[in-house]
């Protein structure tokens, strides 16, 4: 496979559009909504994201311990974070 999406991916993500967007005519907001709506809404999903892999995680034989769950999904939630470069080395430019 190439790394491209297939249609399953582009109808899952419409679907999910759609509901989202039935949420939001329920609870009378407007696309776009309001940037602090929108920007909760990022953070619900991100978060949502991390939730079944956690949660298989926690419900799996081998437990994790917090930091594991927070090295896994830091990360992917927060983005790579000043001073935080990869293999733990700092990024060009930052003050030592």
């Amino acid at each position: 496979m190439d790394g491209s999406p297939d249609v399953k991916t582009y109808l899952i993500s419409l679907a999910a559009g759609l509901l989202i967007g039935i949420i939001y005519s329920l609870l009378n907001v407007r696309s776009p909504a309001p940037p602090v709506i929108a920007l909760v809404g990022l953070l619900g999903i991100l978060v949502g994201e991390q939730a079944v892999p956690v949660a298989k995680r926690l419900l799996g034989s081998t437990p994790a311990s917090a930091a594991e769950l927070q090295a896994e999904c830091a990360e992917h939630v927060l983005g790579s974070l000043p001073g935080r470069g990869i293999g733990g080395t700092t990024n060009p430019g930052d003050p030592k």
